[in-house]
């Protein structure tokens, strides 16, 4: 009985696999004809196990990432400031494969726009980064800074396809734009990442090399892994037996977070119904900076924590408690200069 309600529960995650990814499965279908009618049964049915898994394994991108909101909108169709009022500027940069990647610079007006903290901002899975201005508006009004507004490859008007990889290389290249931006204030760049954002930020902001720019990181509604979101959305027990290296995206922030350093505010709506709250509280935990903040929203849900009272007065807060601080290496980089001198 258990065996044939777990069947049942499977269908619904086969049935979207096989929407997606027909194509593969039907030149799958016909390789295993060919064998099957030219070497027996045996042989056919070992070879297709290879080839599902090699398509399941290439396909993964298609899963996980989703430019389109819906099918009434095409992808290229990106919302601009300027229709919230917002001054911006509409550049394009080459990422560190030379992919061509969209951003919106939202800047302060002098004399503030040179002293105020910028944020980059990483948004979610789903849509393109104008599905994202209000929030952007809020946190641009609320807290006098600029924003940068990063749009991952195969999303929006940036070119390429997205992967795991591909959107780290973006976030990089992203920081090295402003780096080179002598309007900008480099002692206070500010990391932001809901959900995917999130996981793309704690990457950058455990890499060496890019956590001595970086002021602090706020991360919303982000998760540990996709491993343990796999395990958590579909719950389906023969799940848990897919290797690590089964998974062509990993984000794997768990095992990340513990090396950044500089201070992250953990931005977690308690009513999110896609990436449990857990996850939040567990990177919280497993962070090791030693000024990090837990901010819990009771009515906050995966996407809409942005709209609850006192969310940017929280982001204010926070910002002011650590203007003191300055951006420094992480723990790994400490240790190597500790054992030169």
């Amino acid at each position: 009985m258990n065996i044939k309600l777990e069947s049942l529960k499977f269908l619904p995650l086969l049935a979207i696999v096989l929407i997606k990814c027909w194509k593969h499965f039907f030149i799958c279908l016909t390789i295993f004809c060919v064998i099957y009618w030219i070497f027996g049964g045996l042989l056919a049915l070992a070879v297709s196990f290879i080839g599902l898994g090699f398509c399941f394994y290439v396909i993964q991108d298609r899963l996980l990432f989703h430019p389109d909101v819906n099918n009434s909108q095409p992808r290229m169709f990106v919302q601009t400031p300027a229709s919230l009022s917002l001054p911006f500027e509409n550049i394009f940069i080459k990422s560190l494969d030379k992919t061509l990647i969209h951003l919106y610079f939202i800047r302060q007006k002098e004399p503030v726009g040179s002293k105020a903290p910028t944020i980059v901002f990483f948004h979610g899975n789903a849509g393109n980064m104008g599905h994202r201005l209000q929030n952007a508006a809020g946190l641009y009004s609320s807290l006098h800074c600029n924003i940068l507004m990063v749009e991952y490859r195969g999303y929006g008007q940036s070119g390429g396809y997205p992967s795991e990889q591909g959107v780290y290389m973006d976030a990089q290249a992203a920081l090295d734009f402003l780096s080179g931006r002598p309007d900008v204030n480099q002692s206070q760049i500010v990391l932001f990442g809901r959900s995917l954002g999130g996981a793309v930020a704690i990457d950058l902001a455990a890499r060496p090399e890019y956590a001595c720019r970086i002021w602090c990181i706020l991360v919303e509604n982000t998760f540990t892994s996709i491993p343990d979101m796999t395990a958590a959305l579909f719950n389906y027990n023969c799940l848990r037996f897919i290797p690590l290296f089964a998974y062509k995206n990993k984000f794997m922030s768990k095992e990340k977070v513990g090396s950044i350093t500089s201070p992250i505010l953990f931005i977690s709506g308690q009513t999110d119904c896609l990436v449990p709250p857990r996850m939040m509280a567990e990177l919280y935990r497993l962070c090791g900076s030693t000024t990090k903040l837990l901010v819990t929203f009771p009515l906050g849900g995966h996407n809409d924590t942005w709209t609850c009272p006192e969310y940017y007065h929280c982001i204010e807060l926070f910002l002011d408690s650590i203007k003191g601080i300055q951006p420094q290496p992480p723990v790994n980089q400490l240790k190597s200069v500790t054992s030169i001198v």
